[in-house]
Parts: C-alpha cells; structure tokens; sequence
C-alpha cells in the first residue's frame, strides 16, 4: 500500500527530477537536442503503453466500463479544451509589449505538471506498481518537453537563471497535485475508476496530439522508415515488459 513518502518521491521524479533535460539544455544544446529527438517518441510509446496495459486496466477492475471509458473520453476533450484556450489567450493578447508566449509557455507547463501529479497519485490510490508505471511513463514524457520548454523561453530572451527557476517551480506544481490528489483519496472515497479513466484520458492525449505529430512532423522526407518509429516501439515495449515485472514482484512482496 502506497504512502506519503511514496508518493512524494515518485511524484519528484515525475516533476522535477524531469528538469535534467532542461538544465542540460542550459549547458550543452546540441546534447539537449539529441536527447529530445530520441526521447520524445520512446515517450510516446511508454505513454500509450501506461495507458492501455496499466491505467484503464486497473480501472476497470475499480469501476465499470462504461465509468471509466466516458472518464477517459472526458480527459481527452478536457485536455482538448485546456490546449484551446491557452491558444485563444496567446492569439488576443499579441499586441500586449510583452510577449505573452512567454506566460502561455509557463501556463501551460504548469497545467501540464499538475495533470501529471494527478495522473501519478490517481495511480498509486490503486496500488504501487500501477504508480511506478504511470510516473515512468510520465517522467520519459516530461524530460523532452522540458527541454522545448527551456529552448522556448531561452529564445524569448529570459535569463538562464530565470528560466531555472521557473521551470522547477512550475515542476513543483506535480508534487503539490500529487499529494493533495493522494490526500483526498485515502480520507475520502474518491471514485478512482473515474479519476484513473481522466488520467488515462490526459496521458492519451498528450501522446496522441502532441508527441505523435511532433514526430511525423521531424520524419526524414527522403525514406519511409528512421529510427524513431523504431524508438516508439520501443518504448512500448519497455514500459509494457516494466508493468509485468512490478506487478509480479512487487504484488508478490505485497502478500
């Protein structure tokens, strides 16, 4: 059974151990590149793997199916509805001195590390495995994102300080969530098929809409094939083989 001090750690590693990315954006870019074109599509699959094999597994052994594929199905449209505002503020307050990218970017972020601290504690309300599994997955979907998210603000003209500091404290925003999350559904009843079918909603949609495309987007236009279908598969395959081993091992420990 999951505690405080596990939730805590994982959800650390979650958010802002995820900065190694960013802050090795900060000292070697051309490393830091490197590491987003690979990573970004392993993320992809570890996600789409969290999500399938683990999380709506798990969910549907908490709720009905009905319960928990409406509460994935909302996750995705939230998801869809928070990525279409935020592009709604941007787009009306261009003509502000300053650039308001700059705070989208940060909002957005946040949103995002939050979402992920839900994600993570709505896992571990269900039990130990199912959390490591879902932080895993959020971890390797964190890191190249945080290195677009440095480059971005780095080009915006912010300081190398700056952007540090704001980059760990939006990351704080998982651990914060995951807690709360994770405090409310030990003193509470929480409807955890609900609450884990919206976490499998927002981990689907970010490695659908944003990943995914990002990729075919960098896809080499003179062959069909390079390595980061290969990396995709990969990282399914990692993930799906990791999900196996936690649940045996450490629901064998468990009993």
């Amino acid at each position: 059974m999951a505690d405080y001090g596990i939730v805590l750690f994982y959800s650390l590693i979650g958010g802002v151990f995820s900065l190694v990315g960013g802050m090795l954006m900060l000292s070697r870019k051309k490393l830091a590149d490197r590491l987003a074109k690979y990573a970004t599509p392993f993320a992809a699959g570890a996600l789409l793997a969290a999500v399938f094999l683990d999380l709506l597994k798990d969910g549907l052994e908490e709720s009905s199916a009905d319960t928990v594929l409406m509460s994935c199905l909302i996750g995705v449209i939230l998801f869809f509805l928070a990525e279409r505002f935020l592009h709604w503020f941007h787009h009306h307050h261009q003509h502000e001195d300053r650039d308001p990218a700059t705070s989208l970017i940060i909002i957005g972020d946040t949103a995002h590390n939050a979402l992920d601290g839900v994600a993570i504690a709505a896992a571990f309300l269900v039990s130990v495995p199912t959390g490591i599994i879902t932080t895993i997955a959020v971890a390797a979907h964190e890191i190249p994102q945080e290195i677009g998210d440095f480059g971005l603000l780095l080009s915006k003209g912010m300081s190398r300080m700056k952007v540090l500091l704001v980059n760990l404290v939006s990351a704080l925003a998982t651990v914060v969530f995951a807690l709360g999350t994770f405090a409310l559904g030990s003193e509470h009843q929480l409807p955890l098929g609900v609450l884990i079918g919206l976490s499998a909603g927002f981990l689907l949609y970010i490695a659908t809409s944003d990943i995914i495309p990002e990729i075919h987007e960098r896809a080499p236009k003179d062959r069909l094939f390079d390595l980061q279908p290969f990396l995709l598969v990969l990282g399914a395959v990692v993930v799906g083989v990791s999900i196996q081993l936690a649940h045996y091992f450490l629901d064998t420990d468990a009993h």
